[in-house]
């Protein structure tokens, strides 16, 4: 053979083998026989095909490649490009590792999970599937820890210790030497912190940072909520003095550097147990007709200065954390509940938006900047719907925040009513451009001095909260408009809600078919309309509260970004959060970079800011895990004072371990486990949102109503179990 032919041969044999490598590292997972790896190739010549089955013999034998079976070859293991990915353990102690840009999960047991916990970041390899099994893996290494700390059971013994964690998706204890329990005592609730966890080890090492209490004491669980999700519920020492030492006096020579607003008519209008009041509107007529109508916000960047410790404290916490019997804020209580707060007859530091609009809501002029004002009167939610409602001056002692009944200005009067107007005119036209109305019922709960929930009752959205609600949006959206629009482009934050994932809305037609409901998938604005149509249709029904929360999970969730792709549920293409700087990051960094564009400033560092947006949702899905926990919690102590009542409830889920139960009067939900249902055996049908019991035929069935009672409750680990009576007869 001559050397020209020689080399081509050679080149050749390079070629395939290369592409051999190609198709099998493009997925691991799968086995391929030759016949496909040709086609990936275009191999279509018989030389082609003979020196391929030659070549994947040669590497068979070489042992870079797997014979899975006759003829289906797999990359080697070993060989294996690595994939990253977050871990999803499951409470069964296996997990599930999720890839970005790969649509299955890979599957990893237990044994293999090599010390990775729920969240942890990990590179995996995938082993080879035989016999048309799924996908397996196995993790090579952690490479970033999702938590540090975990919240758990001391428990001591003469020559060392453990904590038994009370996340049921943690699979070990963690091993405590004595020098590293801290104060802790047998058998009480601890934060430990994770250390290294050495190969020939059963437990990971860790030391005792936190004595929480001991289990079943309110305070324990509260602070053990706030504890597993990472977040405090105290200031450190230097924070706080450093807060306190801060100059919150009003001067002279700063309200000459803004729009001093102080004599125009000016309230808050909040919860009426609220402690900081972060916006308030003002109210004046003007001599054309219009309306002059200011939105103002508390200038928290005033006293929040860039490269403190204040500042650090803030961006860590990103967000105030509102828990079922309490406020963790984001600031130090001088500034939250004093300095900052728009109290009334107290001259504040604001930053504004001022509208001025007619009589149909329409936007004549707009103006941002810093702004003084002094707030004439305080007004709950309760007395402000009053008016709305009466059009009287007197707000009865019933509903008076104050110690009696309690006379209201004509000026007041005639400002709540206007803006009562032209929200619900603002409204109207937002509901037409597609917006989505979701008036989900939050469950509150009356508390005595002990905060033991004497109660239950329902938090409803009236006129005067959308009142407020609509005039924060229009602020919110007119700051984004104008930074948004401006050429050339500059780096702004932007509040961002991506459209409904299809599948989702497919799903959620199928649970709602059975209620009598559906919703239109043509569409952009079909499917709004038709889920607001939804939302109207079922309130008041069984299935209400099972519908929102259905409806509100086929919703992407909104974040956080310098990359602004509108609001999909709120129907707006620009929107921030620019309200409410109290008790969220994100608006601290919209004041900064609106008036830095104000002064004439240059596009800020983008990266730098994504990098913030990253950490504030973050932070907020955080918070919003805790609050849901805590008030769990609180479900939980309500029911154990109400074990031998019969209870009306809704099924409002369905797995292969139990159904979930939703009670009707008090929305508190909790579990009947397949097996304490004791007339038959049952058996999970996953099409029909159902179980089934094999003897009888009985079915329940997502959205069917049951009775229950009370079985069990556990407020350590935060379980609520029922037994059935039965269907609702």
């Amino acid at each position: 053979m001559s050397k020209k032919k020689k080399r081509a041969r050679s080149q050749k044999k390079n070629e395939i083998t290369k592409g051999i490598f190609t198709v099998l590292e493009s997925d691991p997972s799968k086995t391929y026989n030759y016949r496909q790896i040709a086609a990936k190739l275009n191999i279509n010549d018989t030389a082609g095909r003979n020196l391929l089955i030659k070549r994947l013999g040669q590497l068979k034998e070489k042992k870079r490649i797997i014979e899975v079976s006759k003829g289906s070859y797999q990359i080697k293991p070993t060989e294996n490009k690595s994939l990253t990915g977050q871990v999803d353990l499951t409470t069964s102690g296996n997990a599930y590792i999720l890839v970005n840009n790969r649509e299955d999960d890979i599957f990893i047991p237990e044994r293999r999970l090599n010390g990775a916990f729920h969240g942890d970041m990990v590179e995996i390899y995938v082993r080879p599937n035989r016999n048309g099994r799924r996908a397996e893996g196995e993790v090579a290494k952690v490479l970033e820890r999702k938590k540090s700390a975990y919240v758990g059971i001391f428990e001591k013994h003469k020559t060392f210790a453990f904590v038994r964690p009370t996340d049921p998706r943690m699979y070990t204890d963690i091993f405590i030497p004595l020098e590293k329990t801290g104060k802790a005592t047998d058998g009480d609730k601890v934060l430990v912190e994770l250390g290294e966890w050495p190969k020939d080890a059963e437990s990971p090492y860790g030391k005792v940072v936190k004595v929480l209490g001991k289990p079943g004491e309110h305070n324990t669980e509260i602070h053990s909520i706030l504890a597993e999700y990472g977040l405090p519920y105290e200031f450190p020492y230097e924070v706080e003095q450093y807060a306190n030492q801060l100059d919150t006096s009003i001067k002279e020579e700063e309200i000459k550097k803004r729009r001093d607003m102080r004599d125009i008519l000016t309230f808050t209008i909040d919860p009426k147990d609220a402690k900081d009041f972060d916006d308030a509107l003002s109210f004046q007529k003007l001599e054309n007709g219009n309306y002059e109508i200011g939105v103002h916000i508390a200038d928290v960047s005033h006293y929040v200065q860039p490269r403190t410790i204040l500042e650090e404290e803030a961006y860590q916490r990103a967000t105030s954390v509102y828990l079922v019997d309490r406020v963790v804020p984001m600031l130090p209580e001088v500034l939250s509940n004093n300095a900052c707060s728009l109290r009334p007859n107290e001259e504040k530091y604001t930053f504004s938006a001022i509208f001025e609009m007619d009589d149909n809501a329409n936007l004549k002029k707009q103006w941002f900047g810093r702004t003084a004002i002094n707030s004439n009167e305080r007004f709950a939610y309760e007395e402000a719907q009053h008016i709305i409602e009466t059009e009287q001056h007197t707000i009865p002692k019933e509903i008076s925040i104050r110690k009696g009944a309690y006379e209201v200005s004509e000026a007041v009067v005639e400002a709540i009513l206007t803006f009562d107007k032209l929200a619900k005119i603002m409204r109207s036209r937002r509901m037409g451009s597609g917006a989505i109305s979701f008036d989900k019922i939050e469950v509150k709960f009356n508390l005595d001095e002990e905060n033991n929930p004497t109660g239950v009752y329902f938090k409803e959205a009236k006129a005067a909260n959308k009142l407020i609600e609509e005039f924060m949006l229009l602020a919110n959206k007119k700051v984004a408009e104008y930074i948004g629009r401006q050429k050339p482009k500059k780096t702004f934050v932007y509040r961002v809600h991506d459209e409904p994932n299809e599948e989702k809305l497919m799903a959620l037609n199928g649970v709602i078919s059975r209620f009598g409901h559906s919703v239109n998938l043509k569409d952009r604005k079909t499917i709004s309309t038709s889920l607001n149509k939804l939302l109207e249709d079922v309130k008041g029904k069984k299935e209400q509260n099972l519908v929102d929360t259905l409806a509100i999970r086929t919703m992407s969730k909104a974040a956080y970004t310098t990359d602004n792709i509108g609001h999909y549920g709120l129907a707006f293409d620009y929107y921030t959060h620019f309200t409410s700087p109290i008790r969220r990051y994100p608006d601290v960094m919209v004041h900064r970079l609106l008036q830095h564009y104000l002064d004439g400033g240059k596009s800020q560092n983008e990266a730098e800011y994504d990098e913030k947006c990253k950490h504030a949702s973050n932070m907020e899905l955080l918070a919003a895990s805790a609050e849901r926990d805590s008030v769990k919690y609180m479900q939980i102590k309500f029911m154990q004072d109400h074990k031998d009542e019969e209870f009306l409830g809704v099924i409002s889920g369905v797995t292969e371990w139990g159904i979930y139960v939703e009670i009707v009067e008090n929305k508190c939900e909790g579990m009947v486990r397949i097996r304490d249902i004791k007339d038959d055996y049952y058996t999970f049908d996953e099409r029909q949102y159902a179980i089934v019991g094999e003897r009888t035929g009985n079915v329940y069935q997502l959205g069917d109503e049951v009775v229950v009672m009370v079985k069990d409750t556990d407020l350590v680990k935060r379980h609520l179990d029922f037994s059935l009576i039965g269907k609702k007869a």
